[in-house]
Parts: structure tokens; C-alpha cells; sequence
């Protein structure tokens, strides 16, 4: 029976080496074969390999290569739009990341941190993803109002101020944003490509089913049709609402005591208007235009006509006589717009002459107003600001002291959102930023899935990603305060609000401190670009609270704490403002 058995098992491996037998011989003779098909066999599973590791990753997918294919403008198929969301990865991945920072405790999950750095992807697309299958008509949401479809002609625009085209990707909210920083009171699109902004609507309605062309940049809203203009009204921040196109108002003024000396240059302007005298203060390369009536005058702030002594604007409510809806002012009281021209007085910045011997800090919690003060701090001393880490953005932007070594000597200061004895007590003396929490905690949010002037999604706020977030970093905005008041060793404490709300003085304050000669024409200067190149648009904004009531109730007893720590110390408290007392 056994042998029988083997029998059988010897005939079948005698008839399954045949085959295989057949295929040796073969491939012998043939070794060219052999081997192509051994390259064909390694080169597919490498392709598997890749498909299944891309593809299983977090942080790429469907959704991020959605992205990436919506920047690109493209309509490709699935596996295009994959290819690019891998290209995509890695260009981001080869490039080296500066140094990041966290509260103390989260440092042990960096890797966390930094993957979580990473997503964010287009922020105007994942607006548009969060508003697909609204009509455009229906987006009454505190931004904007829609107000209809108007008849429009290239040779007598509705709209009559800015205008910009983007036939691959413009959407409703972008042309909003547009006009509305640029202080417009309309937005209106045409051709499902165009925007054009205006302080007035200056032709008549047409039937709303003429405007009936789709966005280029999303297809579930309309941005009007051929020569038929979508218009909406925005509702702007208060900041934007200070502006007339390119020029920002500034407000009502008494006529300085020695105008030719203050103003050195004007002149008569028939059919007077703002439009008129801005640009001709432009066209002199000055940075205000002044109305008084029929006459225009140009110049720049000194401390003959610093600004800083507003009056009640209906003392300059004098209708000009080219605009009857503009006010003029008159010989006495003044309307001062600041043009978009720069004033150069105090541009210009370069290291320190000679390398410092003491270091000195500006310390904020992140989101506390950091980059803007080093842009301050620059701009009145004429001398570069240093970082305890390196961000190619701020470098590119003209932070020039980005790229060296935080102990060179060569920068006026430090920034640094390190926190902990050991950090504070290498520098020798601290400007402290302090930030309301609230503001601030939404700031860094911001900056984290967004970069430094977007924002997070609307899918990070309503997700996991901001409870968290909440609950790590708002313990680290009182730590932070708390360690520096504790181990710095000189500490000048700068709330960021009343920065704000008085930046001569409070500016000024922060130049003595770093022991620099006061130059109150630089000051001046400052005054008329704070912004800088970071600053975000005061139009995107939640549309509800963000805060649950036990993070308040967390957080206010933060602003407690640090508020008792600053008083200890015979300084002066946190605003009234941060919180409900």
C-alpha cells in the first residue's frame, strides 16, 4: 500500500518538473527574456508599494490631493490628481523644517506637533469646500450682502475702482476679500472670471436670470454673465471701513499753525474730490493728501502735523465739488487721507555697527503680536531684529535677521516663545508681549493650519483639532507670562492692545528700553505702515463663539492668575478688556 502510495507522489513531481523543466530550458536559451521579465516583476511590485504607502498616509489622500489638483487649476483624472498630491509630498518633505516650538509638556510629542503642522492645504479652497451648494445669493453671513444683478459696460463700469481677473480659480469670497482690503464698499463679478470693486454702484439692475455664468474657482455659485455684474455689499472691519480705495482715511484735523513749513507742497483743484487730490500727492510721492476745500496739499507726518490730535469729523463735512458724496473740509479743518505712496524716512535697516554684548529677548506666547512688534522695533530703530528659530516666510519678507545665529550680536533683539529657567536666563533683558488669550489662542490656531496671515478651515475649528489645541496651549499663555516674570532679569512688559491703541508712545517706550535714541520722525513714519506684510484681513471671521463655557471658565482663571502675577510685581494688570470680571 506504502508503495503504491510513493509511486503515485513520484509520478506527480515528475509530471510538475516537466514544466518547469520546459521553462528553464527555455529562458537558457533566451537569457534576454529572462531577466526583462524579472525587471518587469521587481518594477510593478515597487509600484504597489508605493501606491498602497501614499495612499494609506494621513496626511496625504483624497482630500489633500484634492487640493494640490485645485491649485494646480487642473481637471484631471483620479490617478493625475494622485500624481500630484505625491509630487506634493515630496517637495514638502525634502525640505528641511526650522526649529518648532510648543509648551514645555508637549515637547516629547513633537513629531506629533510637526504632523499636525502640516495640514492646512489651500485655505480659499477649503472655504470653498465648506460653502459648496450655497448660491451665492443666499450668502448673507455678516461678510457680505448680495444686492443683485446690475448692467455693466467697458466703457461705463458699474463699479469704477480696482478691478482683477483669475479665469481658473476666482470665487465669490476672494473678490470680496479683494475689494473689502482695499476698503470698498462693493464686490461684483462678471463673466464668472472678473471682480470689480467701487464706493457706488453706477448702473441699473438687470434681470436676475442674465447673471447666470458659474464661478471659475466654484462651480456651485454664480458670478454674474456676459456684461451683467453679481454685486454685493460688504461689511467691512471697521479698519477697512477707514479706507477710500487705495487711500486710508485718517480723519478730521485743525489746520497746523505754519502750513507751509508742515505741508510744503499744494495746490487749486477744479471740480475738487478725493480721488483727485490723492492722486496728485501720489504723483509728488507723498504720503498724505490733505482737503481743504478747493485746495490739496501734500506732505508727509511731522511733528507740526503729527495726527495725533483728531477732531470730531463733522467739522470737515464740506461736500466736494467734483463728488457729492465725499466731504472736503475747508479752510480751517482739514481731511487727511494717507496714500499708498511709502515714506522712506524710515525704511532702512542694517545690523548693528558693532556686536552687542548683552542679549536681549522679545518673548510672547505665539499668536501674542511677535512678528509685528519686531516689524515695529525695525522700522523705529533702522536696525534688524533676530530669532531664536529660522522661518524662510519672515526671512523672505525682509526679516533679514532671521537667518543668523541667535547669539550673534548683530540684532537689536531676540524673538523667542521659549519658555522655562534655562532659556530665560541666557538673555540678559526682556521686552515681554502679552496678548489677551482669547485673541491669542485664535491668532496661533490661525497661523498653525493656515500659515501666518490665513486661516484654519472650518473643518479645524468644528474638529477635534481645536479642543485640543485649547487644551494644550491655553495653560502655556499663563506659564509663559508666569516664567518670565519669574526669571527674567529685566522685564518690560508690553500689552499688545494698548500697543494698539497707542503705538507712539508705547513704541517709544520699547525704544528706550533698548537703550536706542529716540527719532520721532521715525515714529511717525511707523505710524503710517504698522501693518506690515502679516497682517490677516478683518474680513474672514467666525460665525460663532469658539469657546465652550468651560474653556472660558478655564481660561479666566489663567487671566487671573497672570493678572495677580503682574501686580505683585507693581505693574500694571491685564486690560479690562481680556476678560468679563
Amino acid at each position: 500500500m506504502f508503495s503504491s502510495l510513493g509511486g503515485e507522489r513520484e509520478a506527480g513531481r515528475a509530471i510538475m518538473a516537466k514544466p518547469l523543466l520546459k521553462i528553464q530550458r527555455y529562458f537558457r536559451r533566451k537569457p534576454v527574456r529572462f531577466f526583462s521579465l524579472i525587471l518587469l516583476y521587481l518594477t510593478a511590485g515597487s509600484l504597489v508599494f508605493l501606491h498602497s504607502g501614499f495612499v494609506g498616509d494621513s496626511g496625504s489622500g483624497p482630500r489633500r490631493d484634492a487640493v494640490v489638483a485645485s491649485e494646480m487649476g487642473s481637471r484631471t483624472s483620479s490617478s493625475n490628481t494622485r500624481g500630484l498630491g505625491i509630487m506634493s509630498r515630496v517637495f514638502k518633505e525634502t525640505h528641511r523644517p526650522g526649529r518648532r516650538y510648543g509648551p514645555p509638556w508637549m515637547k516629547k510629542r513633537g513629531h506629533r506637533n510637526q504632523e499636525t503642522t502640516r495640514q492646512g492645504g489651500d485655505i480659499s479652497n477649503n472655504w470653498n469646500r465648506a460653502l459648496k451648494g450655497r448660491n451665492a445669493k443666499d450668502l448673507d453671513d455678516g461678510r457680505a450682502k448680495y444686492v443683485g444683478c446690475h448692467i455693466d459696460n467697458i466703457h461705463k463700469r458699474a463699479l469704477r475702482g480696482v478691478s482683477f481677473f483669475d479665469y481658473k480659480k476666482m470665487t465669490v469670497f476672494r473678490c470680496q476679500d479683494n475689494c473689502a482690503e482695499r476698503g470698498y464698499m462693493y464686490a461684483g463679478l462678471e463673466f464668472g472670471a472678473e471682480c470689480y470693486c467701487g464706493h457706488k454702484i453706477q448702473a441699473p439692475n438687470a434681470s436676475e436670470s442674465e447673471c447666470n455664468m458659474e464661478c471659475k474657482g466654484e462651480k456651485s455659485n454664480l458670478c454674474g454673465g456676459a456684461n451683467r455684474l453679481s454685486i454685493f455689499r460688504l461689511e467691512l472691519s471697521q479698519e477697512s471701513a477707514r479706507r477710500y480705495g487705495s487711500a486710508i482715511f485718517k480723519g478730521c484735523f485743525l489746520r497746523p499753525d505754519n502750513i507751509t513749513v508742515a505741508l510744503p507742497f499744494s495746490a487749486i483743484i477744479q471740480n475738487m474730490s478725493v480721488d483727485k487730490c490723492v492722486d496728485m500727492c501720489t504723483e509728488r510721492e507723498k504720503s498724505l493728501a490733505v482737503l481743504a476745500g478747493d485746495r490739496c496739499y501734500c506732505g508727509f507726518p511731522t511733528h507740526l502735523f503729527s495726527l495725533h490730535e483728531p477732531e470730531d469729523e463733522s467739522l470737515c463735512l464740506q461736500r466736494c465739488h467734483g463728488e457729492e458724496f465725499e466731504s472736503c473740509g475747508n479752510d480751517k479743518y482739514f481731511v487727511v487721507y494717507q496714500t499708498q505712496v511709502q515714506d522712506n524716512r524710515c525704511m532702512d535697516r542694517h545690523f548693528l555697527p558693532n556686536r552687542a554684548k548683552q542679549l536681549v529677548a522679545l518673548a510672547s506666547f505665539p499668536g501674542a503680536g511677535n512678528t509685528w512688534a519686531r516689524h515695529l522695533i525695525e522700522l523705529a530703530t533702522g536696525f534688524y531684529t533676530g530669532s531664536y528659530y529660522f522661518d524662510g516666510s519672515l526671512y523672505n519678507k525682509g526679516f533679514k535677521g532671521e537667518r543668523d545665529h541667535w547669539r550673534s550680536g548683530r540684532a537689536v533683539c531676540i524673538k523667542t516663545h521659549e519658555s522655562g529657567r534655562k532659556e530665560i536666563e541666557v538673555f540678559d533683558s526682556s521686552i515681554l508681549m502679552i496678548r489677551n488669550p482669547y485673541k491669542a489662542l485664535m491668532a496661533e490656531f490661525n497661523r498653525k493650519y493656515g500659515g501666518h496671515i490665513g486661516f484654519a478651515s472650518q473643518a479645524h475649528w468644528r474638529g477635534k483639532e481645536w479642543p485640543e489645541f485649547v487644551k494644550n496651549y491655553a495653560p502655556w499663555w499663563a506659564s509663559h507670562t508666569l516664567d518670565w516674570l519669574n526669571f527674567g532679569k529685566q522685564v518690560h512688559v508690553v500689552h499688545f492692545e494698548e500697543l494698539k491703541r497707542d503705538l507712539f508712545s508705547k513704541l517709544k517706550g520699547m525704544v528706550q528700553f533698548l537703550g536706542l535714541q529716540v527719532s520721532e520722525d521715525r515714529l511717525l513714519c511707523v505710524e503710517g505702515q504698522k501693518d506690515g506684510n502679516f497682517k490677516r484681513s478683518g474680513l474672514r471671521k467666525l460665525e460663532y463663539d469658539p469657546y465652550n463655557p468651560e474653556m472660558r471658565e478655564s481660561i479666566n482663571e489663567l487671566i487671573r492668575t497672570v493678572n495677580a502675577a503682574l501686580k505683585k510685581r507693581n505693574m500694571t494688570g491685564v486690560p479690562d478688556d481680556y476678560m468679563p470680571r
